[in-house]
């Protein structure tokens, strides 16, 4: 059996597979993000652990001694500071972060030409610009911290006491070089980030060290069992349900991602999607990244006092386009295709007529807009979708499916695996120690995707409220 452990955002999940790709048990375990000052998203690594001992205790049970290996995937872009042992030196610094945002202008002053190696957009909350800030503002723990790990690699360091990370994490640190798939020294150097606080990297499926005495303790499976190095969290997702180059996905959660796998770097000539390295040798994905998606729902959801079901009940008796009302969902600012950590969201156009049906439902258009700006980003670095997988946990009710395909203009089709990043950090324990040959021996696991929604005839109203959309981004710039 393989374990995957998948460090996400908000709570971490355990998968145990069977070599033949059945899940034998399945458990998650949540934490908190901190907002100590706007803008700000920060997590207690020790939380992270504890709540892993917790999900693998539950995934695993009395099969133990049957786990033959363990691999992890994480969210990514965070910074944990910590010393040589992998003591945390301040709370964790998260994807969501917008404080960085000060720091861009040096980035921009970079060469041009290793700009463009970088591979991606200039954004807040990645590792590099993150950095920048703690050596700007908090310059004594920024000193003293000798590594500075992706979330993912400083729970394997404090599961097995070694060091690494591996291309699929490191490309998405804005300090990492796509074409060259190593750590970007120019670009460390001339921003006088230290390079030695960074961890070697070594490939997603090897063996990056064996569980210690003490986190076998602390997650209840044997010692000396064999960690491999894992991937970021969208990586082991493709891996998990089986995403080819030529297929295109779509996964909403907190945030939503489409991702498309290539066999080459293509590097985004516009500067609005992100080029990262797969978790499979010799492959990269291009990525759009949209910020808010489960995050706006489930806020709008809250401040109107409704459950999950009283949301579809109600925004589904509202009319397309909601009689003149657009939400813009940008409440921690953009990423794809905007990249403005400023910009905030909004409900416009609001009239007497309008209920708490129309603010949700024009909250989950407004998601579904951002989704289509977010699309049609990634098709223009080259490619034609003719379907569209899709993924993740906020994709479940039949009216959310059908309004999605009506905006995107695309057949869904929608994938049976609920926890996608774990069972690809398990695939890639399997391929660490020679359960499988490669990537592609694990294809013949993964589950067919079934047809899920069509779009329906054009609805004008519909197509107003997306013109309307793309029309107010602009103004909300102003603001």
């Amino acid at each position: 059996m393989l374990l995957g452990i998948d460090l996400g955002t908000g709570s971490a999940k355990a998968l145990l597979l069977a070599t033949d790709g059945t899940t034998i048990g399945e458990a998650s375990s949540s934490y908190p993000v901190h907002s100590p000052h706007p803008g700000w998203a920060e997590s207690e690594p020790q939380d992270w652990w504890l709540a892993v001992a917790s999900a693998v205790r539950k995934a695993v049970g009395d099969r133990a001694d049957g786990v033959q290996a363990i691999a992890l995937s994480g969210q990514m872009h965070g910074v944990v500071l910590a010393s040589e042992s992998g003591q945390p030196l301040r709370p964790a610094i998260l994807w969501a972060d917008t404080r960085s945002s000060a720091t861009l202008n040096t980035y921009h002053s970079l060469d041009a030409t290793i700009l463009e190696r970088l591979g991606n957009p200039v954004t807040a909350g990645m590792a590099g610009p993150t950095l920048l800030w703690l050596r700007e503002h908090e310059a004594t723990v920024y000193t003293e911290a000798r590594w500075a790990l992706q979330p993912k690699d400083w729970l394997r360091l404090r599961m097995t006491g070694e060091v690494a990370t591996e291309p699929s994490d490191a490309s998405g640190t804005l300090l990492y070089d796509v074409v060259s798939d190593n750590w970007a020294g120019d670009a460390i150097s001339a921003l006088n980030l230290r390079c030695d606080q960074l961890p070697k990297i070594i490939p997603s499926s090897a063996i990056s060290g064996y569980l210690t005495t003490v986190a076998s303790e602390h997650l209840g499976l044997p010692v000396g069992l064999p960690a491999i190095a894992g991937a970021a969290d969208t990586a082991a997702a493709a891996l998990g349900n089986g995403l080819l180059p030529g297929l295109v996905q779509l996964t909403i959660g907190t945030g939503a991602q489409i991702i498309t796998p290539r066999s080459q770097p293509i590097i985004d000539p516009h500067g609005r999607t992100h080029l990262y390295r797969a978790a499979v040798p010799n492959q990269w994905y291009t990525l759009a990244a949209m910020q808010n998606a489960g995050l706006a729902l489930e806020w709008v959801r809250g401040i109107l006092g409704l459950s999950w079901e009283q949301v579809y009940t109600q925004a589904f008796s509202v009319p397309p386009g909601c009689e003149g009302l657009t939400f813009l969902p940008y409440l921690t600012g953009e990423r794809t295709p905007h990249l403005d950590p400023y910009v905030r969201g909004a409900w416009v156009g609001l009239g007497l007529h309008h209920t708490q049906a129309h603010l949700m439902r024009a909250a989950l258009e407004g998601v579904a807009f951002a989704l289509r700006q977010g699309f049609e980003a990634l098709e223009a670095t080259g490619f034609k979708a003719t379907q569209l997988r899709l993924a993740g946990g906020g994709t479940a009710e039949m009216p959310w499916k059908q309004l999605l395909t009506d905006v995107l203009r695309i057949p869904l089709y929608a994938t049976t695996v609920a926890a996608a990043s774990a069972r690809g950090a398990a695939l890639l324990a399997g391929i660490g120690i020679g359960v499988y040959a490669d990537a592609n021996d694990t294809l013949k696991l993964a589950a067919t995707p079934t047809l899920a929604a069509t779009p329906q005839s054009v609805d004008s109203n519909l197509e107003e409220a997306w013109m309307r959309y793309q029309s107010l981004y602009p103004q909300l710039k102003k603001i």
